[in-house]
């Protein structure tokens, strides 16, 4: 197994985990309990013609350009009356399985997505009709990778297992008591955050539509009384040190040479970050890095009897890098999406210098101890690396 799939198979654990912690530490003891639901979805996508082997130049000859996805989910609300329950009253988050078919098996597969996931209605067009986000985020097993000898032409897939990420925008019509009738829209990117080579990326957008079967409640919360239940927010400063790692693969010359080999990038941020109110927090963040094949393309010694590249070691100067970034974070039960923009200001040699953007999932494990994983771009198209890891709030506050 991978290093990228042991990663998210620690925080699928972790995360799970992190849901009874989260509800034990509230007043949800003292509630009836939390609400179920199951969920079945299907979403036949348009795949996006990013390389020649999607646009035809396959096995099949044949363009690869459309894809359909089949989902089982099960997922929870929490208690009507207890302290996310008032919070956070149409929120859902829970677990799914997806079987993807790419109509190629011989040389893509059919992988299988485990996944986290959590939606929330943006505004109600009515009684029972709203228009509701869903994210998900996992792990995709049992793709068909390159291999220059049994699969040649797929340039794309690197490795077996790939991150899955997916963004969507929904209608979501109780239509009974007990059931839901979803249909809208998202995206879907498969990636392994260039822990292997290839590593082109597997995008779509997708139709996707399904029915959800609420046990136990009606799918529509208790009517409460939020503003007796809950006081006035008030908004304060806190603190948050994150510490990462992960592997990467390296390539130059516009990745046409791979450098043999992996290595590791080890990182911090340390961000005040100001709680505007319960659900959204900005701030500014300092960035630090340490990647182990920076600049690395500057320091070319020759070529081996094998005509392979040798280097020399850069100095450690040219392996760190120092950044600010800006960043806002959507706070939600359990988890937080944090987006950030940032530049780096203390640096040696061109691909430790330049624009960054970060998009992380933090998972609560407890208040304040949350794992982190994320990813790193430049430019907003070249991939950089994953951000695996472990942080702590301070000065936090529960209202």
């Amino acid at each position: 197994m991978t290093s990228l799939s042991i990663k998210a198979l620690t925080i699928l654990v972790l995360s799970l985990t992190a849901f009874h912690d989260c509800y034990a530490q509230s007043d949800s003891l003292q509630s009836s309990s939390i609400h179920h639901q199951l969920e079945f979805n299907a979403a036949p996508a348009y795949l996006f013609q990013t390389s020649e082997f999607f646009k035809g130049a396959n096995q099949k000859q044949e363009p690869i350009d459309n894809t359909i996805s089949y989902h089982l989910k099960y997922g929870f609300r929490f208690a009507d009356d207890s302290y996310f329950g008032r919070l956070y009253p149409h929120t859902y988050q829970g677990i799914g399985l997806s079987l993807s078919d790419f109509h190629n098996k011989d040389e893509i597969g059919t992988p299988v997505s485990i996944y986290l996931f959590q939606g929330s209605p943006i505004c109600f067009l009515s009684r029972n009709l709203s228009v509701d986000y869903e994210w998900n985020f996992g792990a995709s097993f049992g793709w068909k990778q390159y291999d220059a000898d049994t699969n040649p032409y797929n340039n794309v897939v690197g490795s077996r297992i790939n991150a899955y990420i997916n963004l969507g925008f929904y209608l979501n019509w109780q239509i009974a008591r007990n059931v839901k009738f979803k249909l809208g829209g998202d995206a879907t990117h498969f990636s392994n955050g260039n822990t292997k080579y290839p590593n082109g990326g597997v995008n779509s957008v997708s139709l996707r539509g399904g029915l959800a079967y609420c046990f136990d409640s009606s799918c529509r919360p208790a009517s409460l009384s939020r503003s007796a239940a809950i006081s006035p927010f008030k908004p304060f400063l806190s603190y948050e040190l994150m510490i990462y790692g992960a592997v990467r693969f390296k390539g130059i010359n516009e990745q046409q040479y791979l450098v043999p080999g992996r290595f590791a990038i080890v990182g911090f941020n340390f961000a005040p970050m100001y709680s505007v109110n319960r659900y959204f927090k900005t701030g500014l963040s300092l960035d630090g890095v340490y990647d182990d094949c920076a600049n690395l393309e500057n320091h070319v010694a020759g070529r081996n009897d094998e005509d392979n590249l040798l280097f020399y070691r850069q100095p450690f100067i040219e392996r760190i890098s120092l950044g600010l970034s800006a960043r806002a974070e959507f706070v939600m039960p359990i988890f937080s999406i944090n987006l950030g923009l940032g530049n780096d200001i203390l640096y040696r040699g061109d691909s430790t210098r330049g624009f960054y953007q970060t998009l992380a999932l933090k998972t609560s494990i407890s208040r304040n101890l949350f794992v982190n994983i994320g990813y790193q771009l430049s430019k907003f198209h070249i991939p950089k690396n994953l951000m695996i890891g472990v942080g702590y709030r301070f000065h936090n506050k529960r209202q």
